[in-house]
C-alpha cells in the first residue's frame, strides 16, 4: 500500500498551516518576539519517590536556541513577565499565579562574551612575551565556571519568584539568591552540569524552582511536517506499524535535535493547588486543576542604553499556553494573534476551531476518506478544552470552552520506567492528556485525538489500524530526562551540538549509540 499521506489532493489551500512543533513560533505576534514565545507548558504529579505529593510546572520559552550561538548566549528577558497560572475552581479564570522576574548582572563589562574559562581549576595567564602594559603572569582567563560565583560568569542572571493567591503576593524566597542556569557554552568553559544542580533551588514551604537553558524537551519530524503533511517511507508515510508504534525509539529524525530552550520550572505541593487546601482523591471534583502559561511585556519600553529599559503602562500579554499545539494546529492563522493575546476564559469565541477542526478535514479530504473523521460537534474532544471525564472525577463542573492543561492531582504518578509516551491512550492514566510529561509524545497524540478520533471511535468509518496508528515516527527525545526535579534534560554543548539530518534516524536517548560529535 502506498504511504497514504504522500498526496495532497483536495483541501490544500483552505487548509490551516500545519506546523506540529509543539507551539514553536506559531503564532505572528510571536514569530516576531521570540523571548516572549511559549514553546510548551508541561504539568504533572512528581515522580521522584517523595512523600509530599507534589506537582511539577514547567514554562518553555524562546525557541530552537542554537548552543554554539554566543557571545552572549540566551538569557531571559528581564522586560517579560513570566507566569504559570492555575485555575482550581473550574471557571477558566486563575486563581494562584506564580510569576517569575529576571534581573541580568554583566560582571565582566570589558570581556566580549558572555562566559569565560581555562578548562581547569586555574586561570591561564599572559606569557612572557606579553606585550605593554599587561604584565607577563597577569591572570588573563580565569578559571573553568564551576559555581554561580566563580569570575568567568560575566554575564549573570537572577531572578523572583511571587505567589499571588486570592489577591495577596508573597515573595517566594530561599536561603540566598535563585540563580538561573547558563547555556553550555562548551567543556573547556563551564561544568555546565556542576552548575545545572546548584541551580535547584529550595524553598522553606517545600517548593523547589528552577530556571535556565536546558535541551529543548519537544521532540518531532518538523521537517515533514511543514511540508504538508509529507511524512516518511520509513513510517509508512505517518501509520506507524505495531512495532513501531510500541518501541521506544525514534525511526526518522527528530528535527529539534541539538537545539536548546528556556525553561522555568517550579515544583509545589499539591494541597497548596488545589480550592480545598487538602490532597484529594482521584474521584472528587476538586482534584483537577487546569493550568496555562503567560507571557506578557510593560504597554511602553522605554530603551535607555547604557542604563536598563524602563516600561510604564501596565503589562500586556503577549503569548499564553494551556495544551500543546490547540493555537498552532486548531486556531486559523488570521485570529492566532487574538488568541495569544486573549484569556481562556473567553475560548468560546473559538469553539469553532476546536470542535469541528480543519485540520481533521484537510487529512480526511487529503487521504481520500481513508482517515475517516467523526461527525462535528467534535464532542469527543471536549476532555481536552472542558473539565470532563476521563480526566476530570464525573460531577466536575466542565466550566467553559477554555484551551487549559488539566490535571488531575488525585492521580498518581507513573515511575519513568513503567510510562507510556501515549499517556492516557497507551493505558498511562497519568500522562497526556491527563497533564502532561516531558515523555509524552504529543504530536502522536494530537494527530490521533484531532485527525484520528480515537476519542468518539467507533464511528462510521474509522479503523484502529489507521486513525489509531497516525504518528511522526519520532518516539522519544534526543537526549535522557532527568528522574529528579527538574526532569529536564542538558542543553547540548555549544562546541560539540549536532543536530540530526533526516537520514539519521539515531541519536535516541537511551536506545542505541550516543550522537557522535
Amino acid at each position: 500500500m502506498r504511504p497514504f499521506l504522500a498526496v495532497f489532493l483536495c483541501g490544500v489551500m483552505t487548509a490551516p498551516q500545519m506546523a506540529f512543533a509543539s507551539n514553536h513560533r506559531e503564532a505572528p505576534i510571536t514569530a516576531l518576539d521570540h523571548k516572549a514565545d511559549i514553546t510548551d507548558v508541561f504539568a504533572f504529579r512528581s515522580y521522584d519517590g517523595g512523600t509530599t505529593p507534589k506537582v511539577t510546572f514547567i514554562l518553555c520559552v524562546d525557541p530552537l536556541l542554537e548552543p554554539a550561538n554566543g557571545p552572549t548566549f540566551f538569557p531571559f528577558d528581564p522586560d517579560i513577565l513570566y507566569e504559570i497560572k492555575i485555575d482550581n475552581n473550574h471557571d477558566a479564570s486563575e486563581d494562584i499565579v506564580f510569576q517569575f522576574r529576571f534581573n541580568t548582572e554583566q560582571r565582566l563589562p570589558g570581556v566580549f562574551t558572555a562566559m569565560l574559562g581555562s578548562g581547569s581549576n586555574a586561570p591561564i595567564l599572559a606569557p612572557a612575551n606579553s606585550p605593554a602594559p599587561v604584565p607577563p603572569g597577569t591572570a588573563l582567563i580565569p578559571p573553568k565556571i564551576m559555581s554561580f560565583g566563580d569570575a568567568g560568569l560575566g554575564q549573570r542572571q537572577n531572578y523572583t519568584v511571587t505567589m499571588v493567591k486570592g489577591g495577596v503576593s508573597t515573595p517566594i524566597t530561599g536561603p540566598g539568591p535563585f540563580y538561573a542556569l547558563p547555556a553550555n557554552a562548551g567543556p573547556r568553559t563551564i561544568d555546565y552540569d556542576a552548575l545545572f544542580n546548584q541551580a535547584v533551588f529550595t524553598a522553606p514551604n517545600g517548593i523547589k524552582v528552577f530556571a535556565g537553558t536546558v535541551d529543548d524537551p519537544f521532540w518531532l519530524d518538523l521537517g515533514g511536517t511543514f511540508d504538508t503533511a509529507n511524512y516518511r517511507g520509513a513510517v509508512n508515510g505517518g501509520v506507524l506499524s505495531p512495532a513501531q508504534d510500541a518501541a521506544k525509539e525514534n525511526f526518522v529524525a527528530d528535527t529539534v535535535s541539538g537545539y536548546a530552550v528556556n525553561a522555568i520550572a517550579i515544583e509545589v505541593p499539591v494541597a497548596m493547588l488545589t480550592k480545598t487546601g487538602a490532597v484529594e482523591a482521584a474521584t472528587s471534583p476538586a482534584a483537577t486543576i487546569g493550568v496555562w502559561g503567560a507571557t506578557s511585556r510593560p504597554r511602553v519600553t522605554v530603551r535607555r542604553p547604557p542604563l536598563p529599559a524602563q516600561g510604564s503602562g501596565g503589562w500586556s500579554q503577549i503569548q499564553r499556553m494551556g495544551n500543546p499545539l490547540i493555537n498552532e494546529l486548531l486556531v486559523g492563522n488570521g485570529f492566532k494573534d487574538k488568541f495569544s493575546m486573549d484569556q481562556p476564559k473567553n475560548d468560546a469565541q473559538f469553539a469553532n476551531f476546536f470542535l469541528d477542526p480543519l485540520l481533521a478535514r484537510a487529512f480526511n479530504a487529503a487521504t481520500g476518506g481513508a482517515v475517516a473523521i467523526p461527525t462535528p460537534p467534535r464532542l469527543d474532544l471536549l476532555p481536552v478544552v472542558t473539565y470532563a471525564p476521563p480526566i476530570a472525577a464525573p460531577g466536575t463542573p466542565a466550566g467553559p470552552i477554555a484551551d487549559l492543561l488539566r490535571l488531575n492531582t488525585g492521580v498518581a504518578p507513573t515511575l519513568p520506567a513503567s510510562q507510556s509516551r501515549l499517556g492516557v491512550l497507551g493505558g498511562d492514566p497519568a500522562g497526556f492528556p491527563n497533564g502532561r510529561r516531558l515523555g509524552d509524545d504529543v504530536v502522536d497524540l494530537a494527530l490521533r485525538l484531532v485527525v484520528g478520533g480515537v476519542l468518539a471511535a467507533p464511528f462510521p468509518g474509522y479503523s484502529a489500524a489507521i486513525g489509531g496508528r497516525l504518528g511522526d515516527g519520532v518516539n522519544v527525545n534526543d537526549t535522557a530526562y532527568r528522574t529528579t526535579f527538574p526532569y529536564l534534560g542538558s542543553a547540548p554543548s555549544g562546541r560539540d551540538r549536532r543536530h540530526i539530518d533526516p537520514s539519521e534516524p539515531g541519536c535516541t536517548a537511551g536506545v542505541g549509540p550516543a550522537c557522535a560529535q
